[in-house]
């Protein structure tokens, strides 16, 4: 099958002294995963060659770059060096990459360092935050320095889900907050925990409070669509925010939200998301190398299809390149 050009929001990359970090740090298995996935600038530009991917935006994904709790110099230490290579393989090929930089969340202190240092030096495309960073979620209050200096910025936020995390009762610092851990997280806790992070930033007020920031949520909002009433609505029953409605919700996707395809959107999960944005805040992602390049093209075929059922060719061009071009002031070719 031939593809229609694209670009993808929604990639990651692993320079090896990332990968040694994981594997030293006990994430050698993150979230349940069989193994770090192997991952080169080679194969990337060739997936994007058999995908007519014009531009992939990389980054690191879960568990990011703070990966032993409580080391925070060993966080800012690593997360630099992951911003760094991603901005000299971007340099390399400026035409076919662009990246999302990490920051070393929680640390506070660190993050609005490397944010100085991520937008005066390296020029990134914006920034990749996982929906809780050992514990602390989204829309948390300590956070709130660092959201008001990316709105500062007029930030783009790419979210990306992680293990879902909690304090534990004993005290005994962080525990997994994972039922059925049988199960790698990515097959569905991933898609509760983008719902929990989405949730919390409008519950906290940051999405209204940060009206310069864009957020990027993947996999088409995850279990997030059909909470939507729900959540706001239980607001007003139970004494909340009565101003949060689902129209609050909807009129904020529209001027603040893009959502990716990546994961498994078509046939079915995709009609959820489409009450409440238009194609115009679609964009695709591939998710490799942790969805391996088989499954990459695969998804895809069926991406093909479906869009080909419910959108014309200019409605496809916009979900495939339009709105990116858009989102990352691309201009037209």
């Amino acid at each position: 099958m031939s593809f229609e050009e694209r670009i993808d929001i929604h990639g990651h990359f692993l320079p090896p002294f990332y990968r040694d970090a994981c594997e030293k740090s006990g994430h050698g298995k993150p979230d349940g995963m069989p193994a770090v996935p192997e991952w080169s600038v080679e194969s990337q530009l060739a997936l994007m060659k058999e995908l007519s991917i014009s531009k992939s935006i990389l980054s690191i994904s879960s568990p990011g770059t703070y990966l032993i709790e409580g080391d925070a110099m060993a966080a800012r230490k690593l997360t630099r060096q992951c911003n760094d290579y991603a901005s000299n393989i971007t340099s390399q090929y400026p035409a076919a990459l662009g990246f999302w930089a990490s920051l070393p969340l929680p640390d506070v202190e660190g993050a609005l360092e490397e944010i100085s240092y991520i937008f005066d030096v390296l020029n990134a495309d914006g920034i990749t935050l996982d929906t809780n960073h050992h514990g602390t979620y989204l829309g948390d209050s300590s956070l709130d320095r660092v959201f008001d200096e990316l709105n500062r910025r007029h930030a783009k936020i790419f979210i990306h889900p992680t293990t879902p995390c909690m304090q534990s009762c004993h005290g005994y610092g962080l525990t997994p907050a994972v039922t059925l851990s049988q199960f790698p997280n990515p097959m569905f806790e991933f898609m509760f925990d983008t719902a929990r992070a989405v949730i919390n930033l409008f519950y906290s007020g940051t999405v209204a409070r940060c009206p310069n920031i864009t957020f990027i949520i993947p996999h088409a909002g995850g279990a997030l669509p059909p909470m939507i009433e729900r959540f706001t609505s239980f607001s007003s029953i139970i004494g909340g925010d009565k101003s949060l409605t689902s129209q609050v919700v909807k009129d904020a996707f529209a001027k603040q939200f893009y959502f990716d395809l990546a994961g498994f959107p078509f046939p079915d999960q995709i009609w959820g998301l489409l009450r409440y944005i238009g194609i115009d805040r679609l964009l695709y992602g591939s998710d490799y190398p942790y969805t391996p390049s088989g499954a990459v093209i695969k998804l895809a075929e069926v991406m093909t299809v479906e869009m080909g059922r419910i959108w014309n060719e200019d409605d496809r061009r916009a979900v495939l390149v339009g709105n990116a071009e858009r989102l990352l002031g691309i201009k037209n070719s």
